[in-house]
């Protein structure tokens, strides 16, 4: 009888780890790509900002890095021209899915590859840049989110004038090379002339371009800022909020990050809560869904914050109706 047991018992033991390694041989491995213009050395995760986000969202759907996924990182390192030649490796490569930040990633992406599915994040005119028929029917390889920010620069530029009532003439700050900034700039100029506001479009393509484009900005006679969102704009950020302070010009943005970063406002799409939703398409192309199937989001959640420190160097006071609009005052 004790024989008898211990035979079963050991069969049992041999069938649970059959069972426990057919388990683990059943966890599928994912490799993704992660495709970005820009890298932010300040940041805890390779994947700046938005991508940190992304990836935090993914972990919580159930994909752990070095467990079932594996990502390929590729930065441009502010370079654009570098995006094709990055992309085509990646498509080499055969990965799962390619993500990708902002628009121009989109282009270089889905002109390297027609088959592998692609996810954006920050993407900020999808129709318009050519990368979707339509935002219900994608069609194609390519899907996600998309921040919509050519839609609210009337929004910023508004905010900003009641700040500053006596604003007369505005540099809208982009990089012109950018598609989707390049939209922005048309739709900043109509708002600008809507009410009665004069511009003045100023280019920065490219970081060794910065110093030149602030210093035909300090020449400018020039009321306030609205800067337009591009990588390149987000990797200076701070420069540029650290220039508008000394130069006592007010500053409209497009995120919360600028804010942080010394600019006195933004207006604009809630982006850790885009970038975890861009994750969930990653979770649905996984589980079977294809990206031509699946209509992209632009966001429902849109945030207002205000430098409290740096409107007070300005020497500008938060009037009432602005403050009870706030949905975060940093001090």
């Amino acid at each position: 009888m004790r024989r008898r047991r211990f035979v079963l018992t050991s069969l049992a033991g041999v069938v649970a780890g059959q069972a426990a390694a057919g388990g683990q041989q059943r966890v599928r491995t994912w490799r993704i790509a992660w495709l970005a213009e820009e890298r932010d050395p300040g940041r805890e995760s390779q994947a700046p900002g938005g991508g940190r986000w992304f990836f935090e969202a993914l972990r919580d759907l159930g994909y752990i890095n070095n467990h079932n996924l594996q990502v390929e990182y590729r930065f441009a390192e502010e370079r654009a021209e570098r995006l094709p030649d990055l992309a085509e490796a990646l498509a080499r490569l055969k990965v799962d899915l390619i993500a990708v930040p902002g628009t121009r990633e989109a282009l270089a992406a889905k002109a390297a590859t027609p088959t592998i599915p692609i996810v954006t994040l920050f993407v900020g005119d999808p129709v318009g840049s050519g990368l979707v028929k339509s935002l219900n029917a994608p069609g194609g390889n390519l899907t996600g989110t998309s921040v919509m920010y050519a839609d609210v620069s009337g929004k910023r530029l508004g905010l900003l004038k009641e700040f500053v009532p006596h604003l007369r003439r505005v540099a809208l700050l982009g990089n012109p090379n950018n598609v989707s900034a390049a939209a922005d700039i048309r739709t900043g100029e109509i708002a600008a002339r809507s009410l009665g506001i004069d511009t003045k479009v100023v280019g920065i393509v490219s970081r060794d371009h910065l110093t030149e484009a602030l210093k035909q900005l300090a020449g400018e006679r020039t009321d306030g800022l609205l800067i337009l969102q591009d990588a390149l704009i987000v990797a200076v950020r701070r420069q540029i909020a650290d220039f508008a302070l000394r130069h006592r010009l007010p500053s409209a943005t497009p995120a919360r990050m600028y804010v942080e970063s010394g600019s006195l406002l933004s207006y604009g799409p809630d982006m850790r809560a885009t970038a975890r939703r861009a994750a969930t398409y990653v979770d649905r192309i996984f589980r079977g869904s294809k990206p031509s199937d699946l209509p992209m989001e632009q966001p429902t959640t849109f945030e207002f914050v205000i430098n409290l420190k740096t409107a007070k160097a300005l020497g500008l006071t938060i009037p009432p109706s602005v403050l009870a609009r706030t949905d975060q005052v940093i001090e």
